[in-house]
């Protein structure tokens, strides 16, 4: 069974601090509707409050993986993870899901690139991310100094305190960020505005300069990288959402930060972390203790029940021809052959560079086709087995249906390649030229990812091998199903348009152009109706 952290075992009390909400409107409060001095006048009431803010990103309420803690939505519209791996993933040539209809609506239109503002998982997202920003609100209004004395707290535990008040702006910024990147914009709230305060409309300048500013306050006085409690962020986390959104900067604002993120990037790679020795380990049972993890989204197959992106895509990566759940962990027959590959992303794995690769964990062949000519046809398209319910050491999980396994929202593989292409622009920029050549530091970092996937140095590449275009094609070798496909398509303007078309992109077969507005989602019209300050995206 996975070892867990004491942290973690708060997760299951993190209902005493998330009540059921409907949309926008997510005061946060306990289901037993105590007094606020009365709750944290409890014992380890503030560490409770705390892992409901963190569990916010596992859980979707208070009874169960079926509850929902969000008024009106699904808790499978709206799992953090999960909602942020499918409108990551389904969107783009990596994934595509079997089932259109029924319990699965809104996946049809997301992964043919036709959806409108009713799918229910904008709303999920949405609403996630507001209910985070909510908890993140509410827990530093409950702990200024001021309430801390007069509750009786005392000196050692305010200290303790103080660092849960940095860790959960982290977590805040981080809900921000991905809304940012989503919908484009935000209803913005601090722990400064009142209770109930409908938030105002905050864009993609605005969110970036609030991102970047909180971060950097925060950063020192973060706990140093892999020293703080097991599942608790530290000050990776903190750099690699300001390497993101320096990275993606001309996206979101129009202005080159490069260098910014190569600082960040530098950083982080001296901060401690190590590659794994087996790519695979990232992604197995116990990758709770992956040398290389920057934060992960916890789960556990009994503490923290969940129909999480882990557990989607353990029980969704078993084919229904190969019945191979077993060697997954999970049932045989798992969900059906619920998730196969695009084949544009198979093809990435093309070529004898990549006969021993570790990435390439795709299967097919005899009366498995490649080509996906029908969508609900289980049989059509290669599988995908790159996580696991089964440890590195061969236990399989403590649950058949709900993995024990992390999902790795940002680790060290891609601060290397984030690094690559960031010097490799900054200097295309630098050098008025738009095309530039990898360092030899970049170089070091690509080749280690290379050699660790191939036990060896015989795939590595050379200087005039790696060009943006390589470094497109190694991040979706490298990070697949780790929900940045997306992104990196944006990034390098292969999203929309007809540039890089894939397998039912824009609902044809073989992919069509889809208009440039889908860079950004819309907001569903519940999310509209919650906060009048709000306005659509163009094009929706």
């Amino acid at each position: 069974m996975k070892k867990l952290s004491k942290f973690l075992t708060f997760l299951i009390i993190s209902s005493l601090y998330i009540s059921c909400t409907d949309d926008l409107d997510v005061t946060p409060s306990d289901p037993l509707r105590l007094d606020a001095d009365e709750f944290y006048s409890q014992p380890d009431a503030y560490k409770s409050a705390l892992a409901g803010v963190y569990g916010n990103l596992s859980l979707t309420g208070t009874n169960g993986a079926e509850s929902s803690n969000l008024g009106g939505i699904d808790a499978g519209f709206s799992q953090y993870g999960r909602v942020v791996w499918y409108l990551n993933t389904l969107t783009t040539d990596e994934a595509i899901w079997s089932y259109e209809g029924g319990n699965d609506i809104g996946v049809r239109e997301l992964q043919r690139n036709i959806w409108d503002p009713t799918n229910p998982f904008f709303r999920g997202m949405f609403s996630r991310g507001m209910l985070q920003v909510a908890l993140v609100n509410e827990f530093l209004r409950q702990s200024t100094p001021d309430k801390l004395n007069s509750r009786g707290i005392s000196a050692t535990e305010q200290a303790e305190i103080q660092d849960y008040r940095n860790e959960v702006r982290v977590l805040r910024a981080l809900a921000y960020y991905h809304l940012m990147d989503l919908f484009g914009k935000a209803a913005f709230n601090t722990e400064n505005d009142a209770v109930g305060v409908t938030g105002q409309q905050y864009n993609r300048q605005q969110l970036f300069a609030y991102i970047e500013n909180e971060l950097l306050e925060v950063l020192p006085s973060l706990k140093a990288p892999r020293t703080n409690q097991q599942g608790r962020l530290d000050q990776g986390m903190a750099r690699m959402i300001l390497a993101k959104i320096y990275l993606n900067a001309e996206v979101y604002i129009g202005q080159n930060k490069y260098a910014d993120c190569m600082t960040q990037c530098s950083a982080l790679i001296a901060g401690g972390y190590v590659l794994e020795n087996n790519y695979l380990d990232n992604f197995k049972a116990d990758n709770d203790t992956s040398t290389e993890m920057i934060f992960a989204i916890q789960s556990d197959g009994i503490l923290t029940q969940n129909y999480g992106p882990t557990t989607v895509m353990v029980n969704g990566s078993v084919g229904s021809l190969e019945q191979n759940g077993l060697s997954l962990g999970v049932g045989a027959g798992g969900w059906g052959g619920a998730i196969r590959l695009r084949k544009q992303f198979v093809e990435k794995f093309n070529g004898v560079d990549f006969e021993y690769d570790a990435r390439k964990t795709i299967s097919g062949g005899g009366p498995r086709s490649l080509e996906i000519t029908n969508v609900t046809s289980q049989s059509q398209g290669y599988i995908l087995a790159k996580y696991s319910n089964i440890s590195s050491t061969g236990i399989p999980g403590s649950n058949t249906t709900f993995v024990n396994t992390d999902f790795p929202l940002f680790r060290l593989g891609d601060v290397y390649l984030m690094y690559a292409e960031a010097q490799m622009r900054n200097d295309g920029a630098t050098n008025g030229s738009s095309t530039t050549n990898a360092s030899s530091q970049s170089m070091t970092y690509i080749n280690a990812l290379r050699e660790r996937a191939n036990g060896g140095n015989f795939a590595n590449v050379t200087q005039g091998q790696v060009t943006l275009d390589f470094i497109l094609d190694e991040r979706t070798r490298e990070l697949h199903w780790e929900a940045h496909r997306r992104q990196d398509l944006i990034r390098f303007n292969k999203y929309t348009g007809g540039n890089y078309n894939w397998a039912w992109k824009g609902n044809g077969s073989n992919g069509i152009a889809i208009p440039a507005h889908f860079n950004v989602f819309p907001l569903h019209p519940s999310t509209l109706s919650s906060n009048t300050n709000l306005t659509q995206n163009p094009g929706y």
